[in-house]
């Protein structure tokens, strides 16, 4: 018995991990999830840590730069390079001999841009003095945070996500219109975009509230052939409420998530919640508009 729940409004990637990506109207879906989907990241190299726009101190300019393919990327082969455009407005593809020089100068620290991450897979990021915001009880504090395959291995878990992968913890990301709604109900003087949630997938569903939460443990069907499993919330940090674009700064965003959707993200406790992280049970290519269901 399968329960349409919606479509497919948006898919996006982001070539290189905390820039800006691209609107897609066609995408492949393999183990890894998106074809391309955070292929490249900057790598600080005095720390060894990847850059983040979690510490946005650091990496104010992140967000500010963006990053499109300059052909199609295939599930499980290398990636193509990508045209990067930086704030400033130079633009350096990723295949450029003096890529790392450009990035450095820009970015005003010794960088190098990498194509697999790090077997210690490390970023900086900042906790805001938010009430419930970190189950930890981190609050206007810097911490250091294993993402990808160094994540799992620190928790003695099986990954899921591809050695060397710069996703932070699963191949994809899903959010639906039914929950940018209900937070723009529950805080109307901020804009709920999706450009803040950097997520792969928009939903559009007719459903109320905070939808996606009900999807967890279940196997979702993307258009024809693409099954994906929802495995576990998706928490949220202070990167949703870093100024992007048209998009102004704004902390309410991340404070209207922990008033409202706090949710145990794998034993670990309560976290300020939007979307859902899914892993890929049976690959293959969805586009806009296509159905989703549950089955």
């Amino acid at each position: 018995m399968t329960n349409a729940v919606g479509s497919i409004r948006a898919l996006s990637r982001f070539p290189i991990k905390s820039m800006l990506g691209e609107a897609l109207e066609t995408a492949e879906v393999g183990p890894g999830g998106i074809a391309g989907d955070r292929a490249y990241a900057i790598v600080d190299r005095e720390t060894g840590k990847v850059a983040s726009a979690k510490h946005p101190k650091v990496w104010p300019d992140l967000l500010a730069c963006r990053a499109i393919f300059t052909e199609s990327p295939v599930a499980g082969a290398q990636a193509p390079p990508a045209e990067i455009e930086l704030k400033d407005g130079t633009t350096v593809r990723t295949d450029a001999a003096d890529v790392d020089d450009v990035l450095s100068r820009f970015f005003g620290r010794d960088v190098e841009l990498a194509r697999s991450a790090p077997e210690d897979f490390t970023i900086d990021q900042y906790h805001p003095d938010l009430e419930n915001l970190d189950p930890q009880g981190h609050r206007d504090e810097l911490t250091e945070s294993k993402l990808g395959a160094a994540l799992f291995k620190e928790l003695g878990a099986p990954s899921a996500v591809p050695d060397g992968s710069f996703l932070d913890v699963c191949p994809l990301s899903l959010l639906t219109t039914s929950s940018l709604r209900r937070l723009g109900e529950l805080q109307p003087n901020s804009r709920f975009d999706p450009r803040r949630f950097r997520m792969n997938l928009i939903v559009e569903t007719p459903e109320d509230g905070f939808a996606e939460n009900a999807w967890l443990g279940q196997t979702l069907a993307l258009g024809d052939d693409v099954r994906v499993v929802a495995v576990m919330p998706d928490p949220r940090c202070v990167m949703t409420t870093v100024a992007q674009g048209d998009l102004p700064r704004d902390p309410q965003i991340l404070k209207t998530l922990a008033q409202h959707n706090r949710l145990d993200v794998a034993g670990g406790g309560l976290y300020p919640c939007a979307g859902v992280y899914a892993v890929t049970q049976a690959g293959g290519a969805i586009r806009t508009g296509d159905p989703v269901t549950l089955v």
